[in-house]
């Protein structure tokens, strides 16, 4: 059998990339291997049948220790359901296409980004610049642009492009969605390219195209950038379990926190549904759901008066910062009212965004005065 269904995912994934290939394969192993020593006496597709085998399959990878991620376990039933259409045609047998249903797949999970806490981002980049070799800068790369670990590994030599009069961009070329894009970038961002360029010079393996160097290929490179990640997160002393791919979760709640709009979050994510980035707002709501809880339990007003205040003044006091925080409340309330549907609560909201608005227009004419 292990002939067939290599043939039936070779034919399913002929434009897909190596990595999708290389999944493939692995549930060819998983199921075979489970039914060589669950069942011996079952050696073609004929005998295959949903009850026993494949659900006992199904239970086979529940129990796997360590536990699969949910998103692991999905990708298994999906290829051997993908395989079991192609073969139930290929061989002409169209029992093998209900053999696993789509009922099968479990619920989508619903995760949220997982940016770096404050501290942890703060020891991490000054450990990333601290060491200024290849693996640290491009890290810091993919902080600053919110750009893929995958995305990082195929980037091109020229990947840095003038897009106006001292504007520049990074060139993400196709990537994990099929999408490429154009990240704005700081002089900053410039400088680490600039960096990574002469350390590719430096290197002996002869020029490829690619920023970084690949001397055993792409999968290569990555497992290398990983172990190199968690040097780096156990140098700096952080104990919890720390993955590259929270550096984007990272940049971009930075983004949103920063007032940037939910298209343009999107864009600079590579995202191809609003759902997706629409995780990173609520992250955003959770800070600022804190923030009120925070306020509620400690109230300014009913805290002691510090000696030094009636000396020195808060250096946040000022009309500038108050027009900061009404252009940040009226994003948070916008972000928000676009995740309801229409309703009493979306009316609400926007009786209150219009009050906001009248609000910042008499801070502006106080200003003029």
């Amino acid at each position: 059998m292990d002939a067939l269904f290599q043939r039936a995912a070779q034919s399913l994934t002929t434009s897909l990339n190596q990595e999708t290939i290389r999944f493939y394969s692995c549930t060819i192993c998983n199921f075979l291997n489970f039914l060589g020593a669950q069942y011996p006496h079952v050696h073609s597709l004929h005998q295959l049948r949903r009850n026993p085998h494949i659900l006992a399959w199904f239970t086979s990878l529940r129990s796997h220790q360590p536990p699969l991620a949910t998103v692991t376990y999905t990708i298994h039933l999906f290829h051997l359901r993908r395989m079991f259409e192609e073969l139930a045609w290929t061989e002409d047998l169209p029992v093998l296409a209900r053999l696993v249903l789509r009922q099968d797949t479990p619920r989508q999970e619903h995760y949220l980004p997982r940016p770096l806490t404050v501290d942890q981002d703060g020891l991490i980049q000054q450990e990333l610049l601290r060491r200024d070799d290849r693996d640290s800068n491009a890290f810091l790369l993919l902080r600053h642009t919110g750009i893929r670990i995958g995305e990082c590994a195929d980037l091109s030599w020229d990947c840095l492009r003038r897009i106006g009069h001292d504007s520049w961009a990074i060139h993400v070329p196709l990537g994990k969605l099929k999408t490429e894009r154009l990240v704005p970038v700081h002089s900053f961002v410039c400088r680490l390219v600039d960096r990574l360029r002469l350390l590719r010079s430096q290197d002996p393996l002869p020029a490829d195209g690619f920023l970084l160097a690949r001397p055993s290929g792409r999968s290569a490179l990555i497992r290398k950038l990983r172990t190199s990640w968690r040097g780096f997160v156990a140098t700096v002393g952080i104990t919890t379990r720390i993955v590259p791919h929270q550096l984007r979760h990272s940049f971009g709640t930075e983004m949103l926190r920063a007032g940037i709009s939910l298209p343009a979050v999107m864009k600079l994510l590579g995202h191809l549904k609003p759902e997706m980035t629409m995780r990173y707002v609520e992250v955003s709501l959770l800070d600022l759901q804190r923030e009120f809880h925070l306020a509620r339990s400690q109230p300014r007003h009913l805290l002691p008066a510090s000696r030094r205040s009636s000396s020195i003044s808060s250096p946040q006091a000022t009309l500038a910062s108050l027009r900061d925080s009404l252009h940040v409340a009226q994003h948070v309330l916008e972000t928000f009212r676009r995740t309801l549907s229409q309703g009493p609560d979306s009316r609400l909201l926007d009786r209150l965004a219009n009050r906001l608005t009248k609000i910042t227009s008499e801070t502006r004419k106080l200003g003029q005065g």
